[in-house]
């Protein structure tokens, strides 16, 4: 297909992008690469801030799709998406109601292992009331190191490895700043891997795995988006049989959350006996020049342009799975 064509298929595009949450930073900068992709195919897009521009300078615009580049709240966890129902704009990514249970780990976990799929221990601490002597009791439940998460950031914000117990109060503190709530984590030592996912409910498929080998295994904000120290081997090495494994459980996690258009899903490899832990899900996942989707979708022979526009052409409202389809 040209770019006339092309354009006339997908007719005036907004990226949507920037927004105010934490993860601003990173989503202009997916942004800017999903809007230059496009643009480059012959697409009629345009760049939309959230943050600084209405949901009437939305509706203004006349948008016939939009793609969703925001990460965290007010973008990923279904507020938006809930607008852009309103508005009759379809958009890329999962629904309402699936945003905003891929955005909550507690929730995410909770229905995981309502599906028999495997995830990390967990308990969640009042952020404001949590006392030392329960900090103590998930440190001995666990056993040390272990996670501390703000449960409804992304991008590594609001996380804490724990290794020793005079550590648990300031780390918690540090994470409670960032949400109401903090989600303990039992700690898999082990591969970190991640797997991206395109389509929805039966047409999901997996891409190639990535496995992140960051220093000293810290996969911060830092080693993710601006260090180039963080190695990431895609295919990830994996026999066979471990890497069908490994997507055929990254699509169920997928599915069981109603996801749909694309998303990444990531994992622990538990060191002792390759056995797969879930630890989240993304459904607006970062399209900057460190992420992880565009570097498994090349792997898979598609470029950044032409991921860009697939993504793009998925934009629906109501994003569910089809009636025919039940999750497993």
């Amino acid at each position: 297909m040209n770019a006339k064509e092309l354009a006339k298929e997908l007719g005036k595009v907004g990226v949507l992008y920037g927004g105010r949450s934490a993860e601003r930073e990173v989503s202009l900068m997916s942004g800017a690469g999903v809007l230059k992709a496009l643009q480059s195919k012959g697409v009629d897009a345009h760049g939309f801030d959230t943050a600084k521009r209405s949901l009437s300078d939305l509706a203004a615009e006349k948008f016939d799709r939009v793609f969703i580049a925001l990460h965290g709240r007010y973008g990923e966890d279904g507020s938006l998406q809930g607008a852009l129902e309103q508005l009759g704009i379809p958009y890329t990514g999962s629904g309402v109601m699936a945003s905003a249970i891929a955005m909550d780990k507690v929730m995410t976990k909770r229905i995981w292992m309502s599906h028999g799929l495997p995830t990390p221990a967990f308990a969640v601490l009042d952020g404001k009331t949590a006392s030392d002597e329960e900090l103590r009791k998930v440190a001995n439940d666990f056993g040390l190191p272990l996670m501390l998460k703000a449960p409804h950031e992304g991008s590594t914000i609001g996380i804490r490895k724990v290794s020793a117990h005079e550590e648990m109060r300031t780390s918690f503190d540090y994470c409670a700043k960032y949400d109401e709530f903090v989600l303990a984590e039992a700690f898999i030592t082990g591969r970190e891997l991640t797997v991206p996912v395109i389509g929805s409910g039966r047409t999901a498929r997996a891409l190639p795995i990535v496995e992140i080998r960051a220093p000293q295994g810290n996969y911060d904000y830092e080693h993710k988006y601006f260090s180039d120290d963080t190695q990431y081997l895609c295919p990830a090495p994996l026999d066979a049989a471990l890497t069908q494994k490994i997507q055929s459980l990254a699509v169920r996690a997928f599915n069981a959350l109603g996801s749909a258009g694309w998303g990444r899903v990531d994992f622990m490899l538990r060191a002792v006996d390759n056995e797969a832990f879930l630890l989240e899900i993304n459904t607006s996942p970062g399209m900057t020049g460190h992420s992880l989707v565009p570097m498994s979708a090349k792997v898979a022979g598609m470029d950044y342009e032409d991921l860009c526009v697939e993504i793009l052409r998925s934009a629906d409202l109501d994003m569910k799975p089809s009636n025919d389809w039940r999750p497993e």
